[in-house]
């Protein structure tokens, strides 16, 4: 089942195309990931997905609804949740705090539900997010005293206190200690089976270990999508790409 498609979706800035007429789907289930050169649109193009830019043309489609001006925060509460690739927390609150107050953004989109939640669950929620991405241990600490990869994993445990339909990362492995690379992947894998995964990556080993399936963008279009077998095959991927 279809969970995500843009038909002929489109962003200028005044005379620059960053992205051009792109018709995307992505399935139920999936883990698909984005790849391409520096300057292909891959940013531009999953930000108009989240709403955080407006196309220029286009429309974007979510569970069969027409979402193409839907605000962010209601894309969220459809079930997008968003991870960027700049870090994006609360470095004053605890780490407990930041995933608290992604729960409670879940809870409150059912009114009243939130009015019915024990002190008791809402840990069990914010313990659960944490124990997922190995931070656990450090839930009392300052989020802005974590090195910079553990950071990262934080924005990840919010993000997964959404319960998101779609998950969307932007880079997640950037910043990540080679050593919490494997672990990560087999987080997404988990993931994968309660929510969709769209994510942007640099890292080839992670896409080829990771993707059901990779679109390739360039000059803000689609070059080729596939399985990762067939994108490491095709000779235009291979040009623009992977450098071959």
């Amino acid at each position: 089942m279809t969970l995500l498609e843009t038909r002929g979706l489109s962003r200028r800035y005044g005379g620059v195309t960053a992205v051009n007429d792109v018709s995307f789907r992505l399935e139920q289930g999936e883990i698909r990931s984005i790849i391409g050169p520096n300057g292909a649109g891959k940013t531009t193009f999953v930000s108009m997905i989240c709403g955080r830019i407006p196309p220029s043309g286009g429309a974007v489609f979510f569970e069969d609804h027409d979402i193409t001006n839907m605000s962010p925060w209601k894309r969220v509460m459809r079930g997008i949740v968003y991870t960027f690739q700049i870090t994006s927390i609360y470095p004053k609150l605890t780490l407990r705090e930041n995933v608290a107050l992604a729960v409670q953004r879940r809870l409150t989109a059912k009114p009243g539900l939130h009015l019915s939640l024990s002190p008791d669950a809402l840990d069990a929620a914010i313990d659960e997010a944490l124990s997922a991405v190995g931070l656990n241990n450090e839930a009392d600490r300052l989020a802005g005293v974590l090195p910079y990869g553990h950071q990262r994993l934080l924005e990840l445990a919010m993000g997964l206190a959404l319960k998101p339909s779609l998950l969307v990362l932007d880079e997640p492995t950037q910043g990540l200690a080679p050593g919490d690379i494997q672990p990560f992947c087999d987080l997404i894998r988990r993931t994968a089976k309660t929510s969709t995964i769209l994510f942007i990556e640099h890292n080839l080993k992670v896409v080829l270990d990771l993707a059901d399936r990779i679109t390739v963008m360039d000059r803000g279009a689609i070059l080729a999508e596939g399985t990762p077998a067939e994108i490491e095959r095709h000779p235009a991927v291979q040009q623009a790409y992977l450098g071959d």
